[in-house]
């Protein structure tokens, strides 16, 4: 193997700080550095939804360490690439040469403002979960555009603060992902606790300047103390303008997490899994998989074998109090193969069993370590 020389990481995200922790565990001892874009440093972005929003002193807890491993960190957004120079520019006018790049910028917040319009509430950084607790703490009513993992979050965290709230979306809660089966069942416990869904024919429209409600296709308008827009991500991908690595879907990778560039590899958020046979290009923005990757581009950037596939099926989200983990292929169609529980009282245990011979295991309510999980998931499969 000829190890590279330097080894750029563009990210502070979790993807980003696990690559950089692995190349020195792989053993490499050339110069390493990584750009960063926000003040305070490298965190962890699970908790802002699921803690944050409801403990101040979480904010303290957050930080993803890279004590001693000898990594130069500068903290100013790149704003611009070379890769045929292999150089990235940031916003202080440095310009950084690599020999191996990795691309971890994360995504940030989909916007549905319009030009000009002030007081969209996202929450995508430790600054807005700030914020977004500091407005909880006053509000008495409050909706949520987007049904999807952080808006439910996102709702819990207002229900649990006994603040009435509605969320808003073209599919009924976690629908996309989880399937008709646990969305039914997730929307009839969020009722109990004071969450409102209602389900709108198209796009809803921020409404007032600031933002005080939604406009709906069908005319509906909702007002509220507190709006907040959990409508998916955008890639961080404005800075590699021209260099041919990105598109919609942001950076695309293979199973190596290899970009179509030499020299220059991708993981985490900003990054989409490139087709292959009848697979289509797909996203998969989940933090197990900015972990994965984030493995494998640095073992790949050292022109190493990878340490496990770069995709990690495993997730969780936490909706009113109760946990749900899923280790498996997605979305989950029709009913579950196998339960073993209430879904009902909200401790269960389901299968899913695939056309494709692979299963899905999801602990619903229950405290199951995930290596339980994964081995349920695989014995399903081989049955």
């Amino acid at each position: 193997m000829t190890a590279a020389r330097s080894v750029l990481v563009v990210g502070e995200s979790l993807a980003g700080t696990t690559a950089v922790r692995h190349l020195r565990a792989l053993g490499h001892a050339g110069p390493l550095t990584l750009v960063g874009a926000e003040e305070q440093g490298a965190y962890s972005r699970p908790p802002l939804s699921k803690v944050v929003l409801k403990d101040p002193s979480a904010d303290e807890t957050l930080g993803l360490a890279l004590d001693g491993l000898d990594v130069d960190v500068i903290r100013s957004p790149a704003v611009a690439a070379d890769t045929d120079r292999r150089t990235v520019t940031t916003a202080d006018g440095r310009r950084i040469g690599y020999d191996a790049l990795i691309v971890a910028t994360g995504a940030g917040a989909r916007r549905l403002a319009a030009p000009g319009q002030r007081g969209e509430l996202v929450l995508r950084t430790l600054e807005d979960a700030r914020r977004l607790r500091a407005r909880l703490a006053d509000a008495t009513s409050a909706i949520v555009v987007g049904a999807g993992f952080l808006g439910m979050e996102v709702a819990s965290a207002c229900a649990a603060r006994g603040i009435p709230v509605t969320v808003v979306d073209t599919d009924r809660p976690l629908e996309r992902v989880l399937g008709a089966y646990l969305s039914a069942e997730i929307t009839a416990r969020a009722a109990t606790h004071g969450i409102r869904f209602l389900q709108a024919s198209g796009f809803a429209t921020l409404t007032g300047d600031p933002v005080r409600g939604v406009a709906l296709p069908d005319g509906t308008e909702l007002t509220a103390d507190l709006v907040v827009t959990c409508a998916g991500e955008i890639p961080c991908v404005d800075w590699l303008e021209g260099t041919g690595l990105a598109g919609r879907l942001g950076v695309g990778i293979d199973h190596a997490c290899a970009t179509t560039v030499p020299g220059v590899f991708a993981a985490g958020d900003v990054t989409y899994l490139r087709a292959q046979g009848t697979q289509p290009d797909r996203r998969a923005p989940f933090w197990s998989n900015a972990v994965a990757q984030g493995r494998a581009a640095a073992a790949s950037a050292l022109g190493l074998p990878l340490p496990g596939p770069a995709h990690d099926d495993y997730f969780w989200t936490e909706v009113t109090g109760l946990s749900v983990k899923v280790v498996g292929r997605l979305p989950l169609l029709g009913e579950p193969t196998a339960v073993q529980g209430s879904v009902a009282d909200g401790r269960a245990l389901l299968t899913w069993n695939h056309a494709d011979g692979t299963s899905t295991a999801v602990a619903y309510g229950l405290r199951k370590p995930v290596a339980a999980l994964r081995a349920l998931a695989a014995t399903s499969s081989s049955d």
